[in-house]
């Protein structure tokens, strides 16, 4: 699973405390499998004056898939 943020904050450099938040939420949502690496970087401006973008990549497998796995 991979996660990136990108916080509008030209005058802040806790762009990664932010994205924390995103972090955090999946780990509580999912447990173990919520885990992701992630990358956090600042920016000047966002669309639409958004005060945060979120990219996610899941990987998802169904519940029949899993357990033939097992």
């Amino acid at each position: 699973m991979w996660l990136s943020g990108s916080p509008q904050s030209p005058i802040t450099t806790e762009h990664a405390s932010v994205v924390n938040g995103a972090s955090d939420l999946l780990i509580h949502a999912l447990g173990e499998r919520g885990k992701h690496v992630r990358a956090a970087v600042g920016c000047s401006s966002s669309p639409l004056g958004a005060a945060v973008e979120v990219e996610a990549i899941f990987y998802v497998i169904d519940a029949k898939s899993e357990a033939a796995a097992l």
